[in-house]
C-alpha cells in the first residue's frame, strides 16, 4: 500500500481497542489489524471468559466476548478502521515509516508510528478436560474468577511466586486451597513460600500433577484427580474451581530481534511511558505487563500508548 498511515495497531483486546478509540479521536486514522496471534481469537483473552465482574462501570456483570464487542464498536463508531488480518512480519528499523505485513498475501502496510497489543497467553496443562471446562470453573485468573468461588473448596497448580500470590489471594474468598505442585518444593522466593506455608487454609500438595478435571459430563468443576508422579497413585480431590498458575507466554514472537525484551519475553517500556526501545513504537496491555494483568490495566496503557504515539507524532511535524 503506497499510503503511509499514522497510526497501526496490532492487537485487539483492551489495550488495542483504548488505543484505537483515542487515536481516532486525536484525528490519527488509525489502522487495527485484530487477527489471530498465536492461536487466540479476536478480542483476546476476554473472549474466553464466561462473566465479568471486575470492569467499572457494569454493576450486573458482564461476558467477556460482550464487552469486547462494545469495545470493538466503539473503536469503528470514533473512526478506527478494523481489519481482521494476521501480522505475518513487521520492519520496526529506527526511522519511521515502519512496515507491517499481512494476511495470506502478505500486503504491505507503511505507519509513521505503531502500537503493539498484541497481549499474552496463559500456559495451561493441556488435557483435554481442562480445555473442556475453562470458564466453567477452570481460569488461568484468580483476580480475575476468584470472587466465583467465594466459601467454597479450590486448587491451584504452579510452584512459582504468582502461583504462591494467587494462592494467598484465593485464601481470602475461598474455603480452602490445594495448591498443587510437580516437584517436592516450591520454586517461588523464601518468602512467598513462609507465607503460604504459614496458611491454615492452604493446603500444598507436592510431586503431583492434575491427571483429570472432574466433571466434563456435567459441564462444571466437581473436583480434580491427582497423580503422584513418585507412585503413580491417583487420588480425587473434590473442589468446584481449578486455578492453572504456571505462568504466561507474551505475543513476542513478531519483534524479537527488533525491540528491547525484558529476560521473560515481555517488551520493555519506558518507566512511566508506553515508549519502547525504537522511537514511534509504542506498546501497551499484557504484552509489556507481566505484573496486573487485568483489562483494565490493560484498557488505561492502551491510553497512554495512544497519547504517546499522538504527541510524538506531533514531535515529528504533526499528522
Amino acid at each position: 500500500m503506497s499510503e503511509v498511515r499514522n497510526v497501526i495497531i496490532i492487537g485487539s483486546g483492551p489495550a488495542g481497542h483504548t488505543a484505537a478509540i483515542y487515536a481516532a479521536r486525536a484525528n490519527l486514522k488509525p489502522l487495527m489489524f485484530e487477527g489471530m496471534v498465536r492461536g487466540g481469537v479476536p478480542g483476546g483473552q476476554l473472549m474466553i471468559t464466561n462473566d465479568v465482574e471486575n470492569y467499572p462501570g457494569f454493576p450486573h456483570k458482564i461476558t467477556g466476548p460482550d464487552l469486547m464487542t462494545a469495545f470493538r464498536d466503539q473503536s469503528i463508531n470514533q473512526g478506527a478502521e478494523v481489519q481482521t488480518e494476521d501480522v505475518n512480519k513487521v520492519d520496526l528499523s529506527p526511522g519511521s515509516p515502519f512496515t507491517v505485513w499481512v494476511g495470506d498475501d502478505n500486503v504491505e502496510y507503511k505507519a509513521r508510528a505503531v502500537i503493539l497489543a498484541t497481549g499474552a497467553q496463559a500456559k495451561w496443562l493441556n488435557i483435554e478436560s481442562e480445555h473442556a471446562l475453562k470458564g466453567r470453573g477452570v481460569s488461568a485468573c484468580a483476580v480475575c474468577d476468584g470472587a466465583f468461588f467465594r466459601n467454597q473448596d479450590v486448587m491451584i497448580v504452579g510452584g512459582g511466586d504468582t502461583a504462591m500470590e494467587e494462592a494467598m489471594y484465593l485464601s481470602g474468598i475461598c474455603k480452602t486451597v490445594t495448591l498443587v505442585h510437580r516437584r517436592e518444593s516450591f520454586r517461588a522466593s523464601k518468602t512467598m513460600q513462609d507465607r503460604v506455608l504459614a496458611n491454615p487454609k492452604i493446603k500444598p500438595v507436592y510431586n503431583s500433577a492434575v491427571d483429570e478435571v472432574l466433571d466434563v459430563a456435567k459441564g462444571e468443576v466437581t473436583g480434580v484427580k491427582l497423580k503422584n508422579l513418585l507412585t503413580n497413585e491417583v487420588t480425587a480431590v473434590a473442589v468446584t474451581g481449578l486455578f492453572v498458575a504456571i505462568g504466561h507466554t507474551p505475543n513476542t514472537d513478531l519483534f524479537v530481534g527488533q525491540l528491547e525484551l525484558h529476560d521473560n519475553g515481555y517488551i520493555k517500556t519506558q518507566p512511566g511511558t508506553s515508549r519502547t526501545s525504537v522511537p514511534g513504537v509504542f506498546a501497551s496491555g499484557d504484552v509489556q505487563d507481566f505484573v496486573y494483568r487485568q483489562a483494565v490495566t490493560a484498557a488505561g496503557t492502551g491510553c497512554m500508548a495512544a497519547l504517546d504515539a499522538e504527541r510524538w507524532l506531533a514531535g515529528q511535524g504533526g499528522h
